[in-house]
């Protein structure tokens, strides 16, 4: 059996439906004129009608609520589960890739994507879901001040709040959950050789080689990532780059290009998922009202 290996193209996810089946607020959208009331009473109607009927009784019900609750429809946030509440965790609906809404004490997710490879331009497979994370303390202490008094949609494709986002030092994780299981530690240090060699020469220049060589040799051929394994990439104080598998820490680097370099890949101007990075802007800037 041929290993995936990822030297090929790679697309980039556009409009798919992608909403988490339990959505904490991966997508803002301004419902000002709405009121939680209703939609509370809306579901509660439902939910009684339901437990007394079978749902084929009530079709028009039925199909109202799963039409305003299906993958396919993003929640606004006012209607969304609060991640502040550390409540239930995020679904990717597509892969059924599982997201905590909360990394540690503090670290919110602010939104979720996914990772595909083109095979000669005939197939896109899934290879993995990833989540970003941010330290909500991080947000206020190092953004709220400039940022703050911006509407999450005045502050949605922002290039000097993504700047300071990656810029200070916020700390963030980005969750790599594997979704094909063919997928061997080989093939991803090979891609992280190309895309993360890309953005240190993009950044740092050519003469960054050892740098990219410490990082990709984390990813030794002794770890098996079968599907369902978690890969977590964190910028700690200080920029240091931490790398887990499965929990299991392989590593770690100071370095602020690495980290930068690292972060681009996801919410830069070439993300893996242009939606995700919308979603991550949008979210955090939200954060910043709370």
């Amino acid at each position: 059996m041929v290993s995936l290996r990822f030297p090929f193209s790679f697309s980039q996810p556009g409009g798919r439906p992608r909403t988490p089946t339990h959505s904490t607020a991966t997508r803002v959208a301004v419902a000002a004129v709405v009121s939680t009331a209703g939609a509370t009473a809306a579901f509660a109607a439902f939910s009684s009608a339901s437990s007394q009927n079978p749902s084929s009784q009530h079709p028009f019900l039925h199909n109202a609520f799963n039409f305003f609750f299906s993958s396919g429809n993003s929640l606004p946030l006012w209607a969304s589960l609060s991640l502040a509440d550390n409540s239930h965790p995020v679904t990717d609906s597509k892969t059924g890739a599982s997201f905590p809404s909360l990394l540690g004490d503090s670290q919110k997710l602010c939104g979720i994507g996914l990772r595909k490879k083109s095979i000669l331009g005939l197939k896109n497979i899934d290879v993995y879901a990833f989540g970003v994370y941010a330290d909500d303390n991080d947000i206020k202490k190092f953004l709220a001040e400039k940022y703050g008094k911006f509407s999450a949609s005045e502050l949605k494709g922002n290039k000097e709040f993504n700047e300071d986002l990656v810029e200070n030092d916020i700390c963030m994780t980005v969750r790599l959950q594997i979704v094909y299981s063919k997928l061997s530690i080989r093939s991803v240090r090979s891609a992280f050789e190309e895309s993360v060699g890309s953005r240190l020469q993009k950044f740092g220049g050519s003469d960054n080689k050892e740098l990219l060589q410490r990082f990709t040799s984390q990813f030794k051929d002794e770890y098996k990532i079968p599907r369902g394994s978690v890969i977590h990439l964190s910028r700690e104080r200080g920029h240091v780059l931490r790398t887990s598998i499965d929990g299991k820490e392989v590593g770690s680097i100071q370095s602020k290009l690495l980290c930068r370099s690292i972060l681009d890949l996801y919410i830069g101007e070439e993300p893996f998922d242009k939606k995700a990075k919308e979603d991550v802007e949008l979210n955090l800037a939200s954060y910043l009202q709370k």
